[in-house]
């Protein structure tokens, strides 16, 4: 039994270190979130839909879905203001599961009900990161009632962390690229706004913050705008 079940680890590891290296070669954020989606439906036992959802100031926003249900178990969590992820937001806790559906639950009175008329039998969410007073969780549905044994709790608890690293690691790489292409565009501008307007480096990244504040448009679109049309902006 021992040697059965370190063989079913030792098989949970490979595919786990094939999943990392499949998050790392996507190519942007939501790519990333959607393949963590897709494994987890392969990798935890019983798991038949996946989500990925953000909690940000009591407004739930879907990031990746395996199905239409899944969005719908999200839209639930925000009309009802009630559910997993909310919790999350107060308490920070780790994991949450709904053993069976199909009884009451005294915590998600409104909520759980709902996730049975979509055909859930069982649930489990994993705190993914936390960003001020934003929070992210992993989501995991099955349509069948105490599907999620401790095996399968750890097994997640364990995807659940490498998926958090690859999405904080694919998020800042993004942000990194967005920098990067911002600093470019203004250094175009401002290169544009001194060889055609005569101004000093100083007075045209003067003119570009002027005119982001007096039109509360980041100094971003100022320059890519400046970049089209050659103009000063008034």
């Amino acid at each position: 039994m021992a040697q059965e079940l370190g063989d079913v680890w030792e098989k949970f590891a490979g595919a786990l270190a094939d999943m990392a290296r499949d998050l790392l070669a996507q190519d942007s954020v939501q790519a990333t979130l959607d393949r963590i989606v897709e494994h987890a439906t392969v990798l935890i036992n019983g798991c038949d839909e996946a989500g990925i959802l953000t909690v940000r100031r009591g407004e739930v926003r879907a990031l990746a879905a395996t199905s239409d249900v899944v969005r719908m178990a999200d839209r639930i969590q925000q009309d009802l203001c009630e559910g997993p992820c909310f919790d999350a937001v107060t308490d920070r806790r780790q994991l949450y599961v709904i053993e069976d559906l199909r009884q009451p639950h005294e915590q998600w009175a409104r909520f759980a009900p709902e996730l049975r008329k979509l055909g859930m039998g069982s649930m489990m969410g994993f705190l993914l990161f936390t960003e001020d007073d934003e929070l992210g969780a992993l989501n995991l549905y099955s349509h069948r009632p105490g599907t999620f044994d401790e095996q399968a709790q750890r097994a997640a608890w364990v995807l659940a962390s490498h998926a958090a690293v690859a999405f904080s690691a694919a998020r800042t790489h993004q942000q990194l690229g967005h920098a990067l292409e911002t600093r470019h565009e203004i250094g175009e501008a401002m290169g544009i706004l001194m060889e055609r307007h005569g101004l000093t480096e100083d007075s045209a990244f003067k003119v570009l913050k002027k005119a982001s504040q007096d039109h509360n448009v980041k100094l971003r679109e100022i320059a890519r705008k400046i970049c089209e049309t050659g103009e000063k902006p008034t």
